[in-house]
């Protein structure tokens, strides 16, 4: 065991007292979070942590919190999930006794003062936010972990600055938010200092540690590094520049956006191995998933943008998050809105082969829909009592529908006016905290528009309007126009304002007319007179935000005709509207399908061209009963092919063979791709790379191709990558054709440790559920519904969702369907609201494929607190 040299030696003995009064119950309740922000000021804290090369010994560590109460006549209450792991304790100079109550440790008002204390504490540190790994971990405390691991005001409005020392394995490198100062080397450890740090919450408090090899690079006069654990130096030296590139570059056009310069000196940035998000905007050191920024010659365009994307997003957040702060994790949105809308904004310019309004339309309407459109859906800015459970206000509407509701205000007030008053939000606010109606007010005074009834209809409600299109024609021409807006909550009687621009299909052309809806009915008199139109589509130019019904003429037209229509944006409206269609029962999916079958030889946009892709893969394997998919597989394995071998670029190349791959069927295409993988046959014009051939290995086993076994051993003597390696090594079991080895999988999942790595995880389940086994695999729904609460509490923010979105996925049968009902009817009054809304809109595809919609609407206002 490794402990930190120099640990005063208290004499503390740490008594459990009698209770205070009125102790602070689990979490980080509301009301204790707006009790201590009134108290305390001027927070530092200092950091010593011991980690020892061994995973399973302890971290420890000690923290000096440093603070000036205005009121020492009550107790004050420090967060820590585990209080018994605390060993020592002084106040003030002085050995202090505390209090134990869950999630906290209580320091008694007799060891306070008026005006500066100070609390040192030596602890162990708890490990579950410590992500540790044989060769290295790395911290991740959003949204409220940090107490899970040392002891501290653990909310994001007491923002504070930070001192850390590391004691480390002598062979491993570390990063954290501030500069390293010095390190001290002994025969099997290093001890490193880092710089204090600008004022940050406790979420934005990072560091990582281990085996890492370091790149270095500088543009414009900073010096950027990145910690990797890569051992392909070919991918390296393949990627790294761009990822320097693409950083400078976010971090010129955000400080010439802000007027401000980036606020956080140096600029660091850790790959991690399988990381559960994209990235964490750690302030000076943002952590990301490796295989997002470190792509294979096989990566496709939009893998290329959606690292750009990433990596705005990421560096966005240093004005947007870190420099200004939510007060409450209720506005928690605000600051993800901001850096999808400023990561819009950034790639543009570095793409500027791309149709980026298409762009902007694809990456955020299907995805926002998906949830919107289900009763699990929720506001974007939502009431939050507890930051127990934060980590379930994360998903698509913050990521997805909050930068369309943001493009849409910047439209109301101009990109000048919104620019200023963007401007004036940040410089008011700098490395303190702000909240919604904050910005709505700076806002406000720029516009004639009320943007507070707006923002209520937008922000404060869920869901998105229907908007009916209603079409007259008389003696060829258009005799009236109009849109009819209804709340889907008809007890609610909710009106959204918004701009349209609608695409009109006219026999010369296409024609736009904006349009402006405020009311239960907008009719558009610029429209009457003009010639019978092919077709109207109210989100022609992508700005539209609604679940439209379109017109029985534009339907009928878009089911046969959607590839003639010549603008892409418009095309890829046409698409996401008819998907709508398909899922509200006005269009099957074999009609889609084969529509897509039809359109995509013709289709030029690469970006639609993997739209189309995704939505055929996803009717085919959730909306199609097997024997119709039998029957559609050999003219899509065709069409398939043919787009391969035709596509023009290695991109466009690794869309077609990913959606080949993923849906094959007949012996040909299985031998083809078995060959592929055996680097017998080669996919002429398409590099492939280690990850590539790790899928196809773990795609052959599912389909259980003769040998299967033996493919998937020989690819794991094939990975050289050590964490790549362990990875496959955990997915395996989950492709076996043996139900007794995907049980024993399963069973294993119950065990939180063994849920450790969330993505590996969630490519277990994946393959568990795909609907080649959905039959076998069905037992384990109820025990996966049954887990969640637990996910929650022991995961990282994503995971709930993502759990269940990998459970369900692959069902759509009326026996899945009603496993679910089962388990939403029997919900218990007090199950947690938020997740009971996961399970709605993770099981909303399930319901419709199997025409259980009905229920699950019933279902809609049971468990509600």
């Amino acid at each position: 065991m490794m402990w930190i040299t120099g640990l005063p030696i208290m004499l503390a003995i740490l008594i459990n007292q009698p209770p205070v009064d009125q102790p602070p119950g689990p979490g980080i309740p509301l009301t204790l979070a707006e009790e201590r922000a009134q108290r305390i000021r001027e927070l530092r804290y200092d950091l010593q942590f011991a980690i020892p090369a061994e995973p399973t010994s302890p971290v420890t560590g000690r923290v000096v919190v440093s603070f000036l109460l205005n009121d020492a006549t009550r107790p004050l209450a420090l967060d820590l999930a585990a209080p018994q792991r605390v060993n020592t304790a002084s106040v003030n100079g002085k050995p202090s006794t505390i209090v134990r109550v869950p999630d906290h440790i209580v320091v008694p008002a007799a060891d306070l003062r008026e005006g500066k204390n100070e609390i040192a504490i030596e602890f162990v540190a708890g490990d579950a936010a410590l992500n540790r790994n044989a060769e290295f971990l790395y911290t991740l405390f959003v949204p409220a972990r940090a107490h899970l691991t040392f002891p501290c005001f653990d909310q994001p409005d007491l923002k504070a600055r930070w001192m850390l020392t590391l004691t480390i394995p002598a062979d491993w490198q570390a990063i954290a938010n501030g500069a390293p100062l010095g390190e001290t080397r002994a025969d099997s450890h290093t001890t490193i200092s880092f710089a204090e740090t600008e004022r940050l919450p406790t979420y934005l408090f990072a560091f990582g540690a281990g085996k890492f090899s370091i790149e270095t690079a500088e543009r414009s006069g900073r010096t950027f590094r990145m910690f990797h654990r890569e051992t392909d130096a070919a991918k390296v030296a393949r990627n790294r520049d761009a990822i320097f590139d693409l950083h400078a570059t976010a971090l010129t056009f955000l400080e010439n956006y802000t007027g401000i310069p980036y606020p956080w000196g140096k600029f660091d940035f850790l790959l991690v191995p399988s990381f559960q998000f994209g990235g964490m905007e750690h302030a000076g050191a943002i952590f990301y998933n490796g295989s997002a920024l470190l792509l294979d010659p096989s990566a496709t365009q939009n893998q290329k943008l959606g690292r750009a994307s990433l990596i705005a997003h990421e560096t966005a957040h240093m004005w947007f998050g870190d420099l200004v702060t939510m007060r409450w994790f209720n506005d928690v949105w605000m600051k993800e809105v901001f850096a999808n809308f400023m990561a819009a904004k950034i790639v543009n310019p570095s793409f500027p082969e791309i149709n980026h309004e298409l762009r902007f339309l694809l990456a955020h309407y299907p995805g926002a829909y998906e949830i919107d459109r289900t009763p699990g859906t929720n506001a974007i800015r939502q009431r939050l009592d507890n930051l127990n459970e934060a980590g379930s206000l994360y998903g698509a509407i913050i990521y997805q529908k909050a930068p369309i509701v943001m493009r849409q205000l910047e439209g109301i007030l101009g990109e000048q006016a919104f620019r200023d008053g963007t401007r004036q939000y940040l410089q008011q606010h700098t490395f303190g905290n702000a909240t919604w109606p904050d910005l709505i007010a700076v806002l406000d005074n720029r516009t004639p528009d009320d943007l507070a009834a707006w923002s209520h209809a937008w922000v404060d409600e869920a869901g998105r309007p229907m908007l009916t299109t209603e079409l007259e024609v008389a003696n060829n021409r258009i005799v009236r126009l109009a849109f009819r807006q209804r709340d889907p909550i008809v007890s609610r009687g909710l009106t959204w304002n918004q701009r349209l621009q609608v695409a009109i299909g006219l026999p010369d052309g296409q024609r736009m007319l904006p349009v402006r809806v405020e009311g239960a009915l907008t009719e558009v008199p610029q429209a009457i007179g003009l010639p019978a139109p092919r077709f109207v589509l109210p989100s022609g130019a992508g700005l539209g935000y609604a679940d439209f019904e379109l017109d029985t003429r534009t339907l009928t037209y878009l089911l046969e005709h959607v590839a003639d229509i010549g603008d892409p944006l418009t095309r890829g409206a046409a698409w996401i509207a008819l998907w709508d269609q398909m899922l509200n029962k006005r269009a099957s999916a074999s009609t889609l399908i084969r529509l897509a079958l039809h359109a995509l030889p013709l289709e030029k946009d690469e970006q639609n061209v993997q739209r189309i892709l995704g939505y055929t893969e996803q009717a085919y394997w959730k909306f199609l009963p097997d024997s119709a998919r039998a029957s559609l597989s050999p003219e899509m394995e065709k069409v398939f092919r043919a787009g391969l071998a035709a596509a023009p670029s290695q991109s466009l190349k690794a869309a077609w063979f990913g959606a080949l791959r993923d849906t094959a069927r007949s012996l040909p295409t299985i031998g083809w791709l078995e060959r592929v993988w055996r680097k017998t046959e080669e996919v002429p014009g398409l590099t492939l790379a280690e990850p590539d051939y790790t899928t196809l290995a773990l795609r052959l086993a599912l389909l259980e191709v003769p040998g299967w076994q033996k493919i998937l051993e020989e690819q794991t003597t094939r990975i050289e990558n050590p964490d790549r390696r362990d990875r496959f090594v955990f997915v395996r079991p989950a492709v076996s054709a043996d139900p007794n080895v995907r049980d024993t999988f399963f069973e294993r999942l119950k065990n939180p440790a063994f849920r450790q790595r969330e993505p590996w995880v969630l490519e277990g389940i994946g393959y568990l559920h795909h609907p080649l086994r959905a039959a076998t695999s069905e037992k384990y729904i109820p025990q996966s519904l049954a887990m969640l609460q637990e996910i929650q509490r022991t995961g990282d923010i994503f995971f709930p969702k993502r759990w269940m979105d990998a459970t369900l996925g692959g069902h759509s049968s009326t026996a899945a369907a009603q496993m679910v009902t089962r388990f939403l009817r029997e919900l218990p009054p007090d199950y947690p609201d938020r997740l009971r809304r996961v399970v709605l809109s993770a099981s909303d595809d399930l319901f419709r494929a199997s025409g259980q919609a009905a229920d699950q609407s019933r279902l809609k206002g049971r468990g509600k607190r």
